[in-house]
């Protein structure tokens, strides 16, 4: 049997086999769907058995949208859609290939035989937009082009046939050249538009519709003749444009506004977009047609009541770019009162659909309405939540369902002011560390921020970095900004902690303390000068920019109550002050997972009697400046245990090393005044602070080290605790829980020696009191934060009563990393693909989460009854929830603005548990 010939054909510029090909139209096929039409051979969106995500993720969300307004029978222009897979391939700026182009006729015939008219025809033309199409929505990230398919002579033409048309026709012709010449060549819009602006201006017209079909052409003439002059050729041939407007669309997905907004918004840079080509509806074709956009509540507010606006005779571009002011939507009640009552009740029908508000683009085509697009209505996070629980009340959604819904960036937003719309740019970047938006007069120092504050002046903290005595200044101002620092930075969690706008790691931000100023970027500004922060973003602007104030609904109380009920997870909150704990239980913390006792100390005259009692030479003195700390502190946990009388309360004795409470050695006024309350010389004082003084504090004298070294810190604060929890106990019943916690241990032996002493002095300041019965109430634990603590946790947890894994210290113990200085490089690890995420900002789970996992194994097996909890900064971040929720975690912690979205994530956490042992058991009974 002879072998047969090889049949070649010619494709795409390659010779390629004839079986290649039928392959090559086959996958080209399936990537193309009608819809609101049919045509042989490719695939329709009405007969897809698929949900709308699935839907969006193949068609974009535009295309989707379409889809399911055409299975709704809701009028609608039919459309191609050219899926976003094909925006993959062509999005770098490939040509495409002829084999493409012919199955694209295929699908274009069907159109022409739905409408009865032919693309590039002179008599009766088809004309089509070529509108991009993520599957999330990016507003004008991406590029349009509208009326495509005409050139010179079919506009001459079809004037000439029909002159009451003329205007009509040459208007969209200008449009065209306009769009396609910006987009796809390359010109200057501004340019362009500047020839219709020189003949309304010629002529003393005031709207586009004043100027006749001959001015029109005018404007074409002149704006091809500027294209000319820039040596490029508008194309005649109606197909030559669609080839080079699909390409340009499948482009605008890599231009630098949609990477940017990407960045923004978390969105994954391979989904690339689709391209839809819609036969054109003509809002501008006589006074009984015009455009709009419509949302089916209001964005801003949530209030239920239809918001937008139109335009008669107008494209949808006019509303959008502002050539002429809109109308509000109810007023075309009055100008087409049918029109709008059919608008009504299809934005109605869509609502109750997509069990969601609605952002709707329309055209009205000589009475006729068509619906353009529909997606899910962009809107303020205050508007979302109240839409969501209006749902729930319309019985459209329950009460699960509307928590699944509200992003966790919504609920983030919905917790601080923002920064109204502004064009103003910013002069520099930074972490995006805490939310809000926050303007105020720069302070170089806590002194200056308290200062400012004193006189009623907002103020904005600029620091290289801070540190625990700035907490005063933090406190007093409005917002923080720091030159160094990571997420997981001092100024990052105290910030987050307060509710403070911060912005950490600005590189460009360089300090002249000495001459009272500072440079971003190329901007200088004087201590005193305005600055605002976007807490959001990271941005930073010069000047005083006005923000838009959030309040706690009570909407928001009810929806998030909803959230509580769905969760299994404790959420707790991170409060060092009565103010904070007042914040994380409006918020709806269930107690206080770390209560860091430090930051009680540093107030002025607390500060002192702190370092006098570290630096104490005789008993006396011990004794006396102990005794104050005591009382300073037992008011604290007086305020905060009042204010948590039935939750629970999870305090840490002292953490941070002793130098930090010191003054600096160069700091003579201090030391003088150190030396002469304690009756020494200034240089003894000196030389105590140099015996102190640390090379590498994260890995020195600290936590649990300080309890061993100085029993009498230890001891003070356990007296304190007993006392205000003693007085808690007898103004009524106590349900609050205390738990006490010991900071940094590395093994069971440090335990065994601080819990024998620190529980016999609780116990014996109780009996003094008369309140011993409590005694058993109390629950002592330790944080695990070093590796070796999470490789030893089974002998620990015969010694405690709970874990609390503080994953702060403990990511930077695992990776070797100071978090505050990982600002310096972290960037270029997640560029360069070294790692997937910060892990200050995300748990490791290859790394940090093996060692958790390994401590919760054997601190359960050793003790069944162990709590187990987290208290660093992943408590409050929704993947890192994730991992403690498989692990059976039975609280998580975090910064009271943070409590929100962590009573989401531990809702959504336990269905996607109920998910797993759901799947277990099908694969189990198969």
């Amino acid at each position: 049997m002879k072998p047969r010939k090889k049949k070649w054909v010619r494709g795409a510029g390659v010779k390629l086999k004839s079986k290649a090909v039928s392959l090559m139209e086959k996958k080209m096929i399936s990537h193309l769907t009608c819809i609101g039409f049919e045509a042989p051979g490719v695939p329709n969106a009405r007969k897809m058995k698929v949900n709308h995500e699935i839907l969006k993720a193949k068609l974009g969300g535009k295309a989707a949208g379409l889809a399911e307004l055409d299975r709704l029978r809701v009028p609608i222009s039919p459309a191609i859609n050219l899926a976003t897979h094909l925006g993959q391939i062509f999005s770098g700026g490939d040509s495409l290939p002829p084999v493409f182009l012919s199955t694209l006729k295929k699908a274009l015939m069907g159109m022409e035989s739905k409408l009865g008219s032919q693309f590039g025809s002179s008599e009766n033309p088809l004309l089509l937009s070529v509108r991009s199409g993520s599957r999330v929505s990016m507003p004008g990230m991406m590029d349009t082009i509208l009326n495509l398919g005409l050139n010179r002579d079919i506009v001459e033409s079809l004037s000439k046939r029909n002159p009451e048309k003329a205007w009509f026709w040459w208007d969209c012709y200008r449009r065209l050249i306009l769009m396609f010449s910006s987009v796809v060549l390359g010109c200057d819009r501004h340019q362009l538009e500047s020839t219709l602006d020189h003949i309304k201006s010629k002529n003393f017209y005031q709207a586009d519709s004043e100027l006749s079909p001959e001015d029109l052409q005018e404007v074409c003439k002149q704006q091809l003749l500027l294209i000319r002059d820039r040596g490029k050729a508008f194309p005649e041939d109606p197909w030559e444009q669609l080839s080079l407007s699909i390409q340009a669309v499948f482009r605008s997905w890599n231009n630098e506004r949609a990477l940017h907004y990407r960045r923004i918004h978390g969105i994954p840079e391979d989904w690339g977009t689709s391209v839809t080509l819609q036969a054109m509806v003509f809002g501008n074709l006589n006074e009984k047609s015009g455009t709009g956009v419509v949302f089916t509540r209001n964005p801003s507010t949530g209030e239920k009541k239809l918001f937008g606006e139109y335009l008669i005779q107008a494209q949808g571009e006019d509303v959008v770019a502002g050539i002429r002011t809109p109308q509000p939507i109810e007023d075309l009640a009055k100008v087409l009162p049918q029109t709008y009552q059919e608008l009504v009740r299809i934005l109605k029908k869509l609502e109750i659909y997509f069990k969601d508000a609605q952002d709707v683009e329309f055209t009205i085509e000589d009475s006729k309405l068509y619906i353009l697009q529909t997606r899910s209505a962009k809107r303020t996070a205050r508007a979302s939540l109240e839409n969501l629980v209006q749902f729930v009340q319309e019985k459209l959604l329950k009460p699960r369902q509307a928590v699944d819904l509200f992003s966790y960036q919504e609920a983030k937003a919905l917790l601080h002011p923002a920064l109204k719309p502004t064009d103003q740019k910013a002069i520099g970047r930074g972490l995006a560390a805490s939310p809000g938006a926050a303007s105020g007069r720069i302070c170089l120092s806590p002194e200056a921020a308290i200062e400012c504050q004193r006189f009623g002046e907002p103020a904005i903290l600029v620091r290289q970095e801070t540190s625990p005595e700035d907490i005063l200044g933090m406190s007093a101002a409005e917002g923080i900004l720091t030159a160094t620092g990571g997420m997981t930075s001092h100024a990052a969690v105290v910030g987050r902690g307060m509710g403070k706008t911060c912005v950490v790691g600005c590189t460009d931000l360089r300090l002249f303390e000495r001459e009272k100023r500072l440079v971003i970027h190329q901007t200088e500004l004087q201590e005193g000068d305005w600055i605002t922060l976007e807490g959001s973003t990271g941005q930073i602007f010069s000047g005083c920019l006005p923000a838009e104030p959030v309040s706690w609904t009570p909407a928001a109380k009810k929806f998030f109550k909803w959230a509580d009920d769905f969760s299994e997870l404790k959420v707790l909150a991170n409060s060092d002050t009565p103010d904070q704990s007042r914040v994380a239980r409006d918020l709806g913390a269930q107690g206080i997972g770390l209560c860091r006792t430090e930051h009680m100390f540093f107030e002025k005259g607390r500060i002192q009697d702190f370092r006098k009692m570290i630096l104490a030479e005789t008993p006396d003195q011990l004794q006396k400046f102990s005794f104050r700390l005591l009382e300073h502190q037992r008011h604290d946990f007086d305020e905060i245990f009042e204010l948590m009388r039935d939750l629970e309360v999870n305090v840490r004795l002292l953490d941070p090393p002793l130098h930090e409470f010191l003054p600096a050695k160069d700091d003579i006024s201090e030391i003088s005044i150190l030396a002469e309350s304690l009756g020494v010389t200034s240089a003894s004082i000196i030389q105590r602070l140099g015996n102190l003084h640390e090379h590498n504090p994260m890995l020195g004298h600290r936590g649990c080290r300080l309890g061993i070294s100085f029993p009498e810190i230890y001891r003070m604060q356990i007296k304190a605790l007993a006392r205000a929890y003693a007085d808690l106990s007898q103004k009524r019943n106590n349900k609050m829980t205390l738990k006490i916690m010991i900071p940094l241990v590395s093994g069971a032996e440090e335990l065994r020696l601080l819990l024998a002493d620190l529980k016999s002095v609780f116990q014996s300041e109780l009996t003094a009191l008369g309140a011993e019965k409590i005694f058993r109430r109390v629950k002592w634990g330790t944080m695990i934060e070093v590796p070796r603590a999470c490789l030893l946790a089974g002998e620990i947890a015969k010694q405690v009563d709970f874990f609390s894994f503080g994953t702060n210290d403990l990511t930077q113990s695992c990776f070797g990393i100071s978090r505050d200085d990982s600002a310096k490089f972290l960037p270029l690890y997640l560029e360069k693909s070294l790692l997937r995420s910060d892990p200050f900002e995300h748990l490791d789970v290859e790394g940090v989460g093996l060692l958790i996992q390994e401590a919760v194994g054997q601190g359960r097996r050793a003790n069944p009854k162990l709590e187990i909890g987290v208290c660093g900064e992943h408590g409050g971040d929704p993947k890192s929830i994730g991992f403690f929720s498989k692990l059976g975690f039975d609280s998580i912690s975090c910064s009271p603005f943070r409590v929100p979205i962590a009573r989401m994530a531990a809702c959504k956490e336990k269905k996607k548990k109920a998910h797993r042992e759901r799947s277990r058991r099908i694969q189990g009974s198969a």
